[in-house]
């Protein structure tokens, strides 16, 4: 099975497009080199090394990596089905071809069809469908194929059952001329009596007859004037319905495209230059309800910079947790990103990165983790996609305890978290005191401050080591 069509598959990005197929990516996989392909396109043989028709490089079996992180991105796209009118997004794409446009056989020849309603159709002309004979009331209860009506009606039991219905009708036919020999019998008088009322009730009706036929040659004057009125109109909707279908796809790809450039101008206004992000969440509530549905299950940070030309990363939060951890934890990941100057920097990337969920009370009890990459994962190669596949920390949080009422994590239904990339080594036990830093500090202060406390430990463990140990036998003597 390839991947699937649709009217609007050329406007739709190419990173969602099987290599093979060139149709939209049904269970998409990823090599190693980055490019996608349908999951049924490729023959693979385990233990096999497989060649990316793309760019010929090779990919072993067990690095191939069905590309879960694509598969969600590619659920809001909007479709225009390649079968019918339908559009929508991609999520309910296949809903739809299965309910609609699945393959349907003829029961009777075999006759296959993508559309219910051509097969509903076909049904009431296929030639092998077995049917009652056209004469069925009056007596023949015979059935046969449609094809052989013809030679049903020349058969003898079907003319014999004909000629009995027709011996019937002439019967009754007798009867009735009998009876009108009967009404003859009446008087001439009442006879005359009769005629006269009619002849009355002719010229009666005679002068009804041409006042109507005034009153109905201005009627069909004036029908034919409302004919050609209605014919304008028809035309005229039909022509506001084509342009108003004609709209509705528009107005989807340029809504889509409003909010993209919406979430650019938002992430332009957030961009950070010296390692760290400090990521704003809102809406959570919403937000986590949408991840508990698998309506989005993850939400993407804004793109931040080790400096001017340096890496490109981002975060991206699983509010209702990912795989192991889903219903469980809060899942957060780091995603190296495709930038201008990859070319002249170092790869692997391997920094160490901390995440930091913000406690907004006084308290300051904040949720530290960090994790150091593995350097020979794809997700920290020189990404050749717009985005590596995300790394990070699957069970970062309790949603147990994120869920708590009055938790103090989540104030007015927004929660911080702050993503730092560790160019330069620090002490585990200096990060509580980097994260309750004021933030609104300018950036140079809060790295003078961060010197300083390094300098101020490094003091406290000079002191403690030099303090010499107090002998059992000095505190008998005292």
């Amino acid at each position: 099975m390839v991947g699937f069509d649709a009217r609007n598959k050329d406007s739709v990005a190419r990173c969602y497009l099987c290599q093979i197929c060139m149709l939209i990516l049904r269970n998409p996989i990823q090599f190693l080199c980055g490019h996608r392909y349908c999951h049924s396109c490729l023959n693979i043989k385990e233990h096999s090394v497989v060649k990316c028709m793309t760019c010929n490089a090779e990919t072993t079996y067990d690095k191939i990596i069905v590309d879960r992180g694509c598969q969600n991105d590619m659920e809001t796209l909007t479709i225009l089905c390649c079968f019918c009118d339908w559009n929508g997004i991609f999520k309910d794409y296949e809903k739809h071809l299965c309910t609609n446009h699945m393959n349907v056989s003829c029961q009777y020849c075999g006759k296959d069809f993508v559309d219910k309603n051509l097969s509903i159709q076909h049904e009431s002309e296929c030639e092998n469908m077995i049917i009652d004979c056209p004469f069925k009331q009056y007596g023949c209860i015979e059935q046969f194929l449609r094809k052989d009506t013809h030679n049903h009606l020349l058969t003898e039991k079907h003319q014999s059952i004909m000629s009995s219905v027709l011996i019937e009708s002439e019967s009754y036919l007798m009867n009735i001329q009998n009876n009108q020999q009967l009404t003859s019998t009446v008087s001439n008088d009442q006879l005359n009596k009769t005629v006269d009322i009619i002849l009355n009730s002719i010229e009666v009706l005679n002068d009804d007859t041409q006042q109507l036929h005034s009153q109905t040659t201005q009627a069909q004057w004036l029908l034919k004037d409302l004919t050609e009125d209605m014919s304008k109109l028809s035309t005229a909707v039909q022509e506001t319905q084509s342009f108003t279908t004609g709209l509705t796809p528009n107005q989807q790809v340029l809504q889509q495209n409003m909010n993209s450039l919406k979430q650019e101008i938002e992430d332009y206004q957030s961009i950070s230059y010296d390692g760290t992000l400090l990521w704003r969440i809102t809406d959570v509530q919403k937000k986590m309800a949408d991840a508990q549905s698998d309506k989005a299950p993850s939400i993407y940070s804004p793109p931040f910079y080790s400096s001017p030309n340096g890496y490109k990363m981002r975060a991206r939060l699983y509010l209702y947790g990912d795989g192991t951890a889903r219903t469980t934890h809060l899942s957060i990941f780091f995603v190296l990103m495709r930038g201008t100057y990859d070319a002249l920097l170092q790869f692997p990337f391997n920094y160490k990165v901390t995440f930091c969920l913000y406690d907004q009370s006084d308290k300051q009890e904040h949720i530290i983790d960090s994790f150091r990459p593995d350097i020979s994962s794809i997700s920290f190669q020189r990404p050749r996609t717009d985005m590596n596949i995300a790394s990070g920390i699957p069970k970062f949080f309790s949603l147990t305890r994120l869920q708590q009422n009055n938790n103090s994590y989540i104030r007015d239904d927004t929660m911080f978290i702050k993503v730092m990339v560790h160019f330069r080594e620090a002490p585990k036990t200096l990060l509580p005191y980097i994260f309750n830093i004021n933030p609104g500090l300018p950036t140079i202060l809060q790295e003078t401050m961060t010197q300083q406390e390094v300098e101020k430990q490094k003091r406290q463990s000079t002191v403690d080591t030099s303090v010499p140990a107090i002998s059992s036998t000095t505190l008998n003597s005292t």
